[in-house]
C-alpha cells in the first residue's frame, strides 16, 4: 500500500473548514481527477474519477466522523483506499487540514506514479485548491454535524 500525507493551513475557522469538507459532492470543484461524487447516505459515498488514465468508480464508507476534528474512511468496493482527514485549530481564524491516505496502486503506471511522488504532489495541489476554494468563499456551502463512531451514525 502507498501512503500519502499532506497538510495545509487555511485562513478560516476550524468549523468552517470542517463543514465544507463534509460537502463531499463539492470535491470535484477542487480535487483533480475526481469527476463525480454521489452521497448515498450519511456514511456512504460513490466516487468516479480518473486513476492512471482510466475512469474508475468505487464506494467508500465513513467509519469515524467527529465534528471539527476528523473524518476517517475506507473503500468497500473498487479501488482499495482509506484514510483520515484531521482539522486542527491553529488560531481563531486558521485551521491546519491534514490528509493521510493509503491506497493500493494497480498496474505499472500507478506504481510508477506513486514511486515518483506524483500522488503526493496531486494531493498537495488538491489541498491548495481547497484552501483557495474555502478562503475565496469565506463561508461553507453546507454542513453535516453528525457523528459516526465505529461505523454507526449518531
Amino acid at each position: 500500500m502507498a501512503r500519502i500525507e499532506q497538510s495545509i493551513e487555511v485562513n478560516v475557522p476550524v468549523n468552517t473548514a470542517y463543514n465544507q469538507w463534509t460537502q463531499f459532492e463539492e470535491f470535484p470543484k477542487f480535487m483533480e481527477g475526481v469527476k463525480h461524487i454521489r452521497q448515498l447516505d450519511d456514511k456512504t459515498l460513490e466516487w468516479t474519477g480518473q486513476i492512471g488514465g482510466n475512469e474508475e468508480t468505487w464506494t467508500t464508507e465513513i467509519y469515524e466522523q467527529e465534528p471539527d476534528q476528523r473524518i476517517a474512511w475506507r473503500s468497500v468496493s473498487g479501488t482499495r483506499t482509506g484514510g483520515v482527514v484531521t482539522f486542527e485549530e491553529v488560531d481563531q481564524n486558521t485551521t491546519r487540514v491534514t490528509l493521510r491516505m493509503d491506497w493500493e496502486p494497480e498496474g505499472a503506471i500507478e506504481e510508477a506514479g506513486s514511486a515518483l511522488g506524483f500522488d503526493d504532489r496531486r494531493v498537495q495541489a488538491d489541498l491548495e485548491r481547497f484552501k483557495e476554494y474555502i478562503e475565496s468563499r469565506g463561508v461553507e456551502t453546507g454542513a453535516w454535524r453528525g457523528e459516526i463512531k465505529q461505523g454507526s451514525v449518531r
